[in-house]
């Protein structure tokens, strides 16, 4: 990342920015065919009113980029949304560090939350899985309907509905502070003694991080099969059609 570039909370007198971000948030999402939560410039405004925001600038006053927090369930899910950065400065590195101080932020006003994300983008879940994110079915996500209804905006909402809420095309991904305190403190006990039974299957630690690649291919095989499955109506011939289309993919990637 440019070390010029400045990433810090967003105040009050970031507001100026606010119809930039929501307006690069709709390109960006019309850009790469997929959907976010529509936010208005007053919602933005909100966010940096109340401190609950992340902003990256340049030296001479530019705008970077941009992600807000929000909190579910009174307070016991948190998401960091809106990671928005301008055109000219993607593929830098500072959508990297503008997650990390959003992590930072989230932790410090809620640290007993659950921490979680809905994303396609791949280089986001890469930096997810660096701040200690896992992925996770749906059902480990907040039920608040506030939350789910923001994905109506969005253009795979009909494929979300069709899952009953269970899958979509994003990949969801946790941050679980009380699991992270449990994995800390086994590590600093640092036992010798060796169980003979089975570690259950919840319990064992996760390896994500190291088999990114793989990851990488099941995600993309399953945005495949979700947008085959609700494009087209469920037949024999049909049928026979998914599993050739599915075994000529998984030989090309």
């Amino acid at each position: 990342m440019d070390q010029n570039i400045i990433v810090r909370d967003a105040t009050p007198d970031d507001k100026k920015y606010a119809d930039t971000i929501t307006t690069e948030m709709a390109e960006s999402a019309k850009a790469r065919g997929t959907g976010i939560a529509r936010r208005s410039p007053d919602y933005i405004r909100t966010k940096m009113d109340e401190g609950k925001s992340v902003i990256a600038v340049a030296p001479d006053g530019t705008w970077v980029g941009f992600c807000y927090v929000e909190a579910w369930e009174d307070e016991k899910y948190v998401a960091n949304s809106g990671l928005i950065v301008a055109p000219a400065f993607r593929k830098s590195g500072v959508a990297k560090e503008i997650k990390k101080k959003i992590f930072e932020l989230s932790r410090k006003r809620y640290p007993d939350a659950k921490i979680f994300g809905l994303t396609t983008g791949l280089a986001v879940m890469k930096i997810n899985s660096d701040l200690g994110y896992e992925p996770v079915t749906y059902s480990e996500l907040t039920t608040d309907k506030k939350f789910w209804s923001g994905c109506k905006s969005c253009v795979n909402y009909e494929i979300l509905k069709s899952k009953d809420r269970k899958n979509c095309m994003c990949t969801a991904m946790l941050y679980d502070p009380a699991e992270k305190a449990v994995e800390e403190k086994a590590k600093s006990e640092a036992t010798t003694v060796v169980s003979r039974e089975p570690i259950p299957y919840h319990k064992r630690k996760r390896k994500f991080a190291e088999n990114f690649k793989l990851f990488e291919r099941f995600m993309r095989l399953k945005q495949f099969t979700l947008l085959k499955s609700w494009r087209k109506k469920d037949s024999e011939d049909e049928g026979e059609e998914k599993r050739s289309s599915i075994l000529s993919f998984l030989f090309f990637w």
